[in-house]
């Protein structure tokens, strides 16, 4: 018997948890990519791109696909994609599991202002001018815009177009993950003494993290979102295993 398994990706998580479920032939393996970037890292299954139209067009997704579990491995800060899945769910009938990686965690050394919004985050910057490394989406660099005394480096996988109304501001276009190392000597470089960052958690994007801790810059951590609560992993052999679970659990009922 296979069964159908519909990820809602677009983290790395995700294209490693399809990576991993694709080579199991009881699976057929779907990764849905919201299609907010323009050349999207390639995957190890098929791929549709697009929104589903909300948590209605979800659920007849779901329907019309025969779809039989739903994996929820979106970004973090995806919280809307997360409540229509969760809602799409329970009104198809369909098994969900979501993949929920840890937060960052403040250790010693890290000079962190945690905030709850983009807005405090924007809110929060100084009024004395600073160098800032913004590492948000570019849907999220907007309000910014108000903080023209500061000069800022922004990097996105996509180019940011039309460029930010700010009077010093430099781009780089670059897909993580980066070292370490690679990040001690872009924040030298550039004079970074600021970090605004979304705190993803994971380690794709911690470097940047470890490398403020080791130079002693200073971060504006901005706290994820409430998510809906859904049977969860924290890692992908942990969500794996949830899914030969369920699998099992269904060959037993003859499903």
């Amino acid at each position: 018997m296979t069964y159908s398994i519909l990820i809602l990706g677009g983290t790395t998580e995700a294209k490693a948890l399809a990576g991993r479920l694709a080579i199991d032939p009881e699976y057929q393996v779907l990764v849905s990519l919201a299609g907010r970037t323009k050349a999207p890292a390639e995957q190890p299954v098929p791929v549709r791109i697009g929104g589903f139209g909300g948590a209605v067009g979800l659920d007849a997704f779901i329907r019309e696909q025969g779809v039989d579990l739903l994996i929820d491995a979106t970004h973090p800060f995806a919280a809307q994609i997360s409540r229509n899945a969760a809602e799409a769910a329970a009104s198809s009938g369909v098994e969900i599991l979501a993949l929920r990686r840890p937060a960052w965690l403040r250790q010693d050394g890290d000079r962190w202002q945690e905030v709850g919004s983009i807005q405090a985050a924007v809110a929060a910057l100084d009024i004395a001018p600073r160098k800032v490394f913004l590492t948000l989406g570019r849907q999220e660099l907007l309000p910014f815009e108000v903080r023209k005394q500061h000069r800022y480096l922004v990097r996105s996988v996509d180019p940011v177009d039309p460029p930010l109304d700010l009077p010093d501001v430099t781009y780089i276009t670059a897909r993580g993950p980066f070292s370490e190392g690679d990040e001690i000597r872009l924040l030298e470089e550039h004079g970074i003494d600021l970090i605004v960052s979304k705190n993803s958690g994971g380690r794709a994007s911690v470097a940047k993290i470890s490398a403020a801790r080791r130079l002693g810059i200073d971060v504006i951590l901005i706290d994820r979102p409430e998510l809906p609560d859904v049977p969860s992993a924290t890692s992908v052999d942990g969500l794996v295993d949830r899914v030969r679970h369920w699998a099992l659990s269904r060959r037993k009922r003859g499903e």
